[in-house]
């Protein structure tokens, strides 16, 4: 158990974690709100598409979906509401826009991933990019629809100068993905020398530039920090010597050889293997799940010539989509807390978005280059 959380990119997760709670607490969730309510709250359905496009820019800084639902989601919901939004379309497409946070980097189950199946976190980053994209132009077109057949107006007239201070305003916090990305793409640093990179520009933001992060606000995100940080690790450390156990026994290949037994064709085993983690992410937290599923299935998709950044990025976006359902979907919870909606509710409210979830994982798990393609371009894969 200890070995494995002896780990170099391990040390990247507290990092995430901190500055993803940084952002929520300096008050830089809002200034994101503002921004993408100028850029698209002209639009069909606006602050539904708002709600998407803050999720997409806030998810380049935390990491995590929690912290987006938990961050956002409480600013985007009341706004929908106070617009005539009914409950349970904001819940929904609430919900749905943050399981972008761990698709678009950075991402704290890719770090996971990437320590568990020896891959390049920073290749896994630049993965998620074109998906994570893609996923958001699905939300949006799927907005529209909804706003075509329900009549659904614009919430706000497109107003130049409005979008321009939106922009100033929140232009050092849109600069987050670009330090983390551009750090790493151009090898100025690691993974965790970008998650503390974050850290410290989000602390930049909140004490000397925005001013609105007090001592006693840092000390509680840093309490918060650690206990998030210590829950994630034991399940890693635990998942470690699962992981052993799988491998000293042999089960690992005993599974992927009656797998195979069944198929050989690479397409069948990854539907198999989706149908697996959808089921799996309904009842296990995404840390845990990565950490005990990577040993059992890096050898079946390594023999069938499936490349382990493109199932990186497979395996969380499935996990992501299990993260709204009952019975232990967080985000699930997080959401009818926030709306003061019953579960059953909040369930009902999230079942209609996964229309364009589960269709933008069938495109990113038949097409692969919509993963591969930017990590090729700049050289992280061959």
């Amino acid at each position: 158990m200890a070995g494995g959380i002896d780990s170099f990119p391990l040390l990247a997760v507290p990092f995430f974690i901190l500055a993803g709670n940084l952002m929520n607490s300096a008050g830089i969730t809002n200034r994101i709100y503002d921004f993408a309510a100028a850029s698209a709250g002209w639009m069909r359905g606006g602050l539904a598409q708002v709600n998407i496009i803050g999720s997409m820019i806030f998810a380049g800084m935390s990491g995590t979906a929690i912290a987006d639902a938990a961050g956002l989601g409480t600013i985007e919901i009341k706004a929908m509401k106070d617009h005539g939004y009914d409950t349970e379309f904001a819940v929904g497409v609430t919900a749905a826009s943050a399981t972008l946070g761990p698709i678009i980097p950075p991402s704290l189950p890719f770090v996971i991933y990437g320590m568990m199946a020896n891959v390049s976190i920073g290749a896994l980053f630049l993965g998620g990019v074109v998906p994570g994209l893609f996923m958001m132009a699905c939300m949006m077109g799927y907005v529209y629809y909804c706003a075509r057949r329900y009549g659904m107006g614009r919430d706000q007239a497109f107003n130049l100068r409005v979008l321009g201070v939106t922009f100033v305003a929140a232009f050092p916090a849109l600069l987050t993905p670009a330090i983390i990305i551009g750090g790493m793409t151009f090898g100025w640093f690691t993974p965790t020398e970008a998650a503390i990179a974050a850290c410290a520009w989000a602390l930049m933001l909140g004490v000397l530039l925005y001013r609105t992060m007090s001592w006693k606000q840092f000390y509680k995100v840093t309490m918060d920090t650690i206990e998030t940080t210590a829950g994630v690790l034991l399940i890693v450390a635990a998942a470690s010597l699962f992981g052993w156990v799988l491998t000293t026994t042999q089960l690992t290949e005993a599974g992927a050889a009656a797998l195979l037994q069944l198929t050989d064709n690479k397409y069948v085993i990854l539907l198999l293997i989706n149908l697996l983690l959808l089921l799996v992410g309904c009842f296990l937290e995404p840390v845990a799940s990565i950490s005990i599923l990577v040993p059992v299935l890096m050898p079946i998709i390594t023999k069938v010539g499936i490349d382990p950044v493109h199932f990186g990025v497979v395996m969380t976006l499935n996990l992501m989509i299990g993260l709204l359902h009952p019975p232990l979907g967080m985000v699930l919870f997080v959401l009818s807390r926030i709306s003061k909606l019953s579960i059953e509710r909040t369930t009902m409210a999230i079942l209609p978005w996964l229309i364009p979830l589960l269709g933008s994982l069938i495109a990113i798990t038949l097409i692969p280059e919509l993963v591969l393609w930017l990590p090729r371009v700049f050289g992280m894969l061959k």
